[in-house]
């Protein structure tokens, strides 16, 4: 593609990939666990099963895996990237960055890499974080990563956590264009959500340690309740939002991409903004919540079903609180 760097530049997504672990952890494997069933699991989540990476691998491999995805679709140079953000909360150490760990992973160097922990809002984040990176004209070629190895602060043995997560990796290839791509993006966040959806352990405040193993803070928490109604007020808020300062109407969206967090949430989204039914693309049932992963893996299980011109809303909700919705036209 042509791009005339002297007219408006937008960001867009020129590629996709994406990576799920082979191994499966279905409801049956969990009735054997703890006191559940398939039928409560499917009624309260919408989840069948979730994706496990197994041990002695991190989130990189996963990252690494998924960007090899997209290089083997769509024929990309891996030497053209110029920048490259990894959304992750699960970072394959403290320090260095997984990004740094990425880059060396595949052979590439004097790449601007960094990672950007905004939780499962991650990928949203990072996503108009590359977009400005495009549009400031000092970068063509920027990886937009989401990747959560988050099986790993789960406790296998809590019936609220263990249910609803999984492990995987999405990534997007932005490049500049003249034409519609990365339209705007509605970002916001707070404090007030910390001690309702946390991994309190391994930060400065409770280090890792010898207790930390056998202390509960090493793995994620939540309160379900508290969490279910503030991701459909502010996710369903935010997409009304961004559409409004665009000048759109949710009749103009082709495709609402949520957060896959649970299939309840999502449903009450689309019935709070009023979307048509069949334009919501979901793909929980298969993975669970992958965190920063769920919606470039949704978007990429779903690539057959969009047009070039579309118009897609992206909404997604995490820990902080923190959360948003993002406008795209799709070129692909």
């Amino acid at each position: 593609m042509v791009v005339d760097f002297t007219k408006k530049i937008f960001a867009h997504i020129s590629a996709i990939g994406g990576y799920v672990p082979e191994n499966k952890r279905t409801n049956s494997d969990l009735e054997k666990i703890t006191d559940t069933s398939d039928e409560w699991i499917v009624k309260r989540t919408g989840i069948k099963e979730r994706r496990i990476l197994e041990e002695g691998l991190a989130t990189s491999d996963m990252a690494v895996s998924a960007i090899q995805n997209l290089i083997d679709t769509y024929k990309k140079d891996i030497k053209d990237v110029d920048a490259l953000i990894v959304a992750t909360s699960t970072p394959d150490m403290l320090m260095p960055a997984t990004a740094n760990i990425v880059c060396e992973k595949l052979g590439i160097e004097n790449v601007w890499a960094f990672d950007m922990n905004a939780a499962c809002s991650g990928f949203l984040y990072a996503l108009d974080m590359g977009a400005s990176l495009i549009e400031s004209r000092r970068y063509k070629n920027v990886l937009i990563i989401g990747a959560d190895k988050i099986s790993a602060y789960v406790d296998i043995k809590d019936r609220s956590t263990n249910i609803l997560f999984g492990d995987g990796a999405g990534v997007v290839w932005l490049e500049p264009t003249n034409e519609e791509g990365i339209l705007d993006a509605l970002l916001q966040s707070n404090g007030t959500g910390k001690e309702f959806l946390n991994i309190e352990g391994g930060g400065s405040l409770y280090p890792a340690s010898s207790q930390l193993l056998v202390d509960e803070k090493r793995y994620i928490r939540q309160d379900g309740k508290i969490v279910f109604k503030n991701a459909i007020q502010s996710m369903s808020d935010t997409c009304v939002n961004v559409l409004k300062r665009n000048d759109f109407s949710v009749e103009d969206v082709n495709w609402l991409v949520p957060h896959q967090a649970n299939k309840r949430i999502i449903d009450a989204v689309g019935n709070e903004i009023n979307i048509e039914e069949g334009k919501t693309l979901i793909n929980i049932e298969n993975y669970g919540n992958t965190i920063a992963a769920t919606i470039p893996l949704c978007i990429w299980e779903n690539t057959s079903k969009l047009k070039k011109g579309d118009l897609l809303m992206l909404t997604a909700f995490g820990a902080g609180f923190s959360w948003g919705a993002s406008l795209l036209r799709w070129t692909i």
